[in-house]
Formats: structure tokens, C-alpha cells, sequence
């Protein structure tokens, strides 16, 4: 599994658990995640964004209809 993708599953749980951390923005959510020990170690900042732009992109789809 690629680090995005990691990155991504934990961006999803993050956002599912604190919702306030949806609008952080990628470098700040990195941050966030290895203090909550999400991550063992930083990904690369151009990862972080790409992973949140596509968890972003799925958060109407967890919304309860």
C-alpha cells in the first residue's frame, strides 16, 4: 500500500472522528496526524494534498441521507 493511499484511510477516519479537521489545510492535517499517531512518520507534503483533495472529494457520500 502506497503512502497516499495510507494517508487517505487515515485522512477518512480523521475526518469521520473530528469533523473540525475537514477544513485544516494538507500540512496542517499532517501535523495533526502524527501527533494523534495516525502516521509513523510525515508524507510528503504534495502526497498529504493529493490524498485530502480525494478525501474531500468523498466526504457528501459519508454524510447520512
Amino acid at each position: 500500500m502506497s503512502s497516499v493511499q495510507i494517508f487517505l484511510a487515515n485522512a477518512r477516519d480523521l475526518y469521520s472522528r473530528l469533523l473540525e479537521t475537514y477544513l485544516l489545510e494538507p500540512w496542517e492535517l499532517q501535523c495533526i496526524m502524527f501527533s494523534l499517531g495516525y502516521v509513523d512518520d510525515l508524507a510528503d507534503e504534495a502526497e498529504s494534498a493529493a490524498a485530502v483533495e480525494v478525501a474531500r472529494g468523498d466526504w457528501p457520500q459519508w454524510r447520512a441521507a
